[in-house]
């Protein structure tokens, strides 16, 4: 089995194959020469009790501007040493490519955006706290919590269990895989791994996804039937395929699902999404959430912010500007049950 950063890293390479041309771009956001190959980057749309998300999103998001304001009963549950400094520093491990529409170089192909950094800037609005974005590598990502250098990462990170021996959660998003298909397919996966029979499916190498599809593969294949998987170097590769029908249908992260899928929308071949599987297996729901030093006292107003946003419709708003409304939850918590020991 892979370990935890291995199934968030191995989702993330999915995400990131098809985005070579943004890898030099948003490199040249960080500093040259940083130790921690890090660097603080610009936010877009952000005022006092105002945040604007889906900037510079390149047709990825629709361009949405919120009212915000400070909620000062939860300011109050902030650290007081946070309370002093003001700011939030919101972690994103987008170096040195990144992944639409999780956290990606904007259409002015210097500023980061994506829904990632989005969400930390409303949580921010939120305590009252002024937004300050700042990306590295993904190792670089827990290296700047465990320094203090980053107050919460919101980039992607899954809840597990291994994870929480030194670091604290407050979920805000599923951590789902997804199916695409053509638009034109009527197949479709609800959970069952025996509606993959007799299909072929393409999926990333070496990646939590392709574990899964081969434990499938082998529970057909035991019970005499056929699931053919398909490799490729990269998704140029599989939407050639799954256009050519020489694939049913392709495996992968559910935001890279939907971003292309939201992008093939208006060519001649678009694509949908059939079906989607926690990343966690079919035994618990997989969570994304906001990450801090284990201690620091952070999880809990950060998902008391979030709760707020989900009370007041900005979460779901986020949500449908990213086009990921099949993973929202219905709260935050704080340490929920995470992809165990055995997994990770």
């Amino acid at each position: 089995m892979p370990t935890s950063r291995t199934h968030h890293r191995a989702a993330r390479r999915s995400l990131t194959a098809a985005l070579a041309l943004t890898t030099l771009a948003l490199a040249l956001t960080a500093c040259g020469g940083d130790e921690e190959n890090s660097a603080s980057v610009a936010a877009p749309g952000t005022k006092p009790g105002q945040v604007t998300i889906g900037a510079l999103a390149n047709g990825a998001a629709e361009k949405t501007t919120l009212r915000v304001p400070k909620v000062a009963s939860l300011h109050a549950k902030l650290p007081q040493a946070l309370r002093d400094k003001g700011e939030l520093v919101i972690g994103v491990g987008a170096l040195p490519a990144g992944s639409p529409p999780l956290d990606f170089v904007g259409s002015d192909q210097k500023t980061l955006t994506g829904s990632e950094s989005d969400l930390g800037r409303l949580v921010a609005s939120v305590l009252g706290l002024k937004p300050v974005v700042r990306n590295s590598t993904w190792e670089n990502l827990f290296v700047g919590i465990d320094s203090g250098k980053v107050d919460a990462a919101f980039s992607n990170v899954t809840d597990t269990e291994e994870r929480k021996r030194k670091y604290e959660f407050a979920s805000y998003r599923q951590d789902n895989l997804a199916f695409e298909t053509n638009k034109t397919s009527d197949w479709t996966f609800k959970g069952d791994y025996k509606v993959l029979a007799g299909q072929t499916v393409a999926v990333g190498s070496g990646t939590n996804q392709e574990r899964i599809l081969l434990a499938w593969q082998k529970k057909l294949k035991d019970e005499g039937k056929k699931l053919t998987v398909k490799h490729y170097p990269d998704n140029n590769g599989v939407y050639l395929a799954l256009r050519g029908k020489k694939i049913d249908a392709y495996f992968g992260p559910n935001p890279a699902v939907a971003y292309h899928v939201h992008k093939s929308a208006g060519s001649p071949q678009p694509t949908r999404s059939a079906g989607t599987f926690s990343g966690a297996g079919a035994e618990l729901q997989g969570l994304i959430a906001a990450t801090a030093k284990k201690g620091s006292g952070l999880a809990e107003p950060l998902a008391a912010a979030i709760n707020h946003l989900i009370k007041n419709g900005q979460y779901a708003t986020w949500l449908k500007t990213w086009n990921l409304s099949d993973e929202a939850v219905s709260r935050s918590l704080v340490n929920p049950p995470g992809l165990p020991l055995s997994d990770s």
